[in-house]
């Protein structure tokens, strides 16, 4: 790694871990994640007895709720189970092929050099029908100018494939697009992916509109009250399931890995 590969890298780990704990810190974010999770594995029975494999834990606060995840991340932070480059995964020696029930990613894969790379190297490590389950930014009428213009991470549609044109730093890369575009506005992308998940089992769904934002997400916290925010998370993810192109801000994926 070069000098200046070797500052983003060490810039993007202090960051980080300064994300880590403000997280912890802010108890609205805290529930918003709360009832992501519950939502994201309802339909998995006995999740808790499940081999469920975490890709960018360097923030997530998933261990909380779910002790048995084993977490990872290509950054070297002492909180983690294992460390590696999701890009890598088919060649991890340390998890025997098809042994894992799930494998989950929030606020990762925009963040990926090459998102197809990890999504087909990853069924490597799936069992049969095993599931993939990914959080993402969602474009809707409201959260678009969020995020393209208040939101420090790019926002490109441009692009004629999905990959990242430029990777620096792990954290410091990333294209918020190209979720979005993958499975929704270029199906024929998502075609690809036809040999090695089951595409008819692909589950997409909203989660929540600005209730995010309103907790001043990582960098920040915004003092709404607890027990006010409990009551709005309810009205906020309703808007956003009724209405996602009004008012979504977050879509969830469920994939099945081919048996």
């Amino acid at each position: 790694m070069n000098a200046g590969n070797q500052q983003l890298y060490q810039r993007d780990l202090d960051q980080t871990l300064g994300n880590r704990q403000r997280l912890r810190r802010n108890r609205n974010l805290m529930l918003w994640y709360q009832e992501l999770y519950h939502e994201m594995f309802r339909a998995v029975p006995d999740i808790a007895q499940k081999r469920v494999l975490e890709i960018g834990s360097g923030t997530s606060p998933l261990k909380m709720f779910l002790p048995s995840v084993i977490t990872s991340d290509v950054l070297a932070l002492k909180h983690l189970d294992m460390v590696f480059d999701c890009h890598t995964i088919a060649d991890l020696s340390e998890i025997q092929d098809h042994t894992v029930d799930v494998i989950t990613l929030t606020n990762v894969l925009h963040h990926l050099g090459d998102p197809f790379l990890f999504l087909r190297s990853a069924t490597r490590k799936l069992k049969r029908g095993g599931e993939m389950f990914i959080l993402e930014p969602y474009f809707s009428v409201l959260s678009y100018p969020l995020y393209k213009y208040l939101h420090h991470e790019p926002v490109d549609f441009g692009i004629p494939r999905p990959v990242l044109s430029a990777v620096n730093g792990p954290l410091s890369s990333s294209n918020q697009a190209m979720p979005y575009m993958i499975f929704f506005s270029r199906p024929d992308w998502l075609r690809e992916l036809g040999d090695c998940y089951d595409l008819d089992e692909t589950r997409v769904e909203f989660f929540t509109s600005l209730a995010y934002m309103a907790t001043g997400g990582i960098s920040r916290v915004f003092h709404v009250p607890h027990c006010i925010y409990k009551h709005y998370l309810v009205l906020d993810r309703f808007l956003a399931r009724a209405l996602p192109r009004l008012f979504a801000s977050f879509f969830r994926v469920r994939l099945v890995a081919k048996r």
